[in-house]
């Protein structure tokens, strides 16, 4: 079985966020493309069958620029803190349609002690959420089943780092699944250990996850009258 991330990498991600400025990370960018960025791509070319067995519609595209990793340079402009580069690396396998309509997508964050998978729509905007709530009320078993689900729970958690103090506006106080429609961001997530990350068997556990995941995708998907 192939091994993608190692030790070195944690190495690395720990290092800059000590060592937060662009001379540091300019004399040691070879480690990130060794270390870092090259492992990941690698992951992402094979990760493609996997995705493609579980829908046509979704890329994972091992491209530098454009593709699925997110960039390294962090956006500096509207936030207190200015320091350039995330010590973290994440890559997303987008919907095909992605670039046109907001889309549920699977992520995989790398981060010492800090390592996670899930799906869904991060931060979707107010006619998105609009929309997938309303999908909800009137599909609620679905929902039930998708996200719901003994064995789905067991491994995953539905975040909830934000959400509406109160029921939005029209919707009913007693429906049962009303904790879900205060949430802001309807993603299925659980944590890695780095011990797997940088072990033999990631790509299997990624796999079973992505096939996990599918259904609470496909649902999401759903809700936007998107193809999955």
């Amino acid at each position: 079985m192939p091994t993608y991330f190692s030790a070195a990498t944690f190495k690395f991600l720990r290092a800059v966020a000590r060592n937060n400025n662009r001379e540091w990370f300019h004399a040691h960018k070879q480690d990130y493309e060794d270390h870092v960025r090259g492992p990941f791509r690698r992951l992402l070319v094979d990760l493609q069958p996997v995705l493609a067995e579980v829908s046509p519609h979704y890329r994972a595209d091992p491209r530098p620029v454009g593709g699925s990793m997110f960039r390294v340079n962090r956006d500096t402009r509207f936030a207190s803190d200015k320091s350039p580069y995330k010590s973290w690396q994440g890559a997303k396998l987008f919907h095909e349609r992605s670039r046109q309509v907001v889309a549920p997508s699977f992520h995989l964050n790398i981060r010492p002690g800090g390592c996670f998978v899930g799906s869904g729509l991060w931060h979707p905007g107010t006619e998105t959420l609009r929309r997938v709530r309303q999908f909800i009320l009137d599909n609620p078993a679905n929902w039930k089943t998708a996200a719901h689900g003994p064995a789905f729970r067991r491994r995953y958690r539905l975040d909830d780092s934000e959400m509406l103090v109160r029921m939005p506006r029209g919707y009913p106080a007693d429906f049962e699944f009303a904790e879900d429609l205060r949430r802001k961001n309807l993603v299925a997530l659980r944590a890695l250990d780095d011990e797997v990350v940088t072990g033999p068997r990631l790509l299997k556990v990624l796999e079973a996850d992505i096939k996990a995941l599918a259904p609470f995708t496909d649902y999401l998907c759903a809700s936007l009258d998107l193809e999955f």
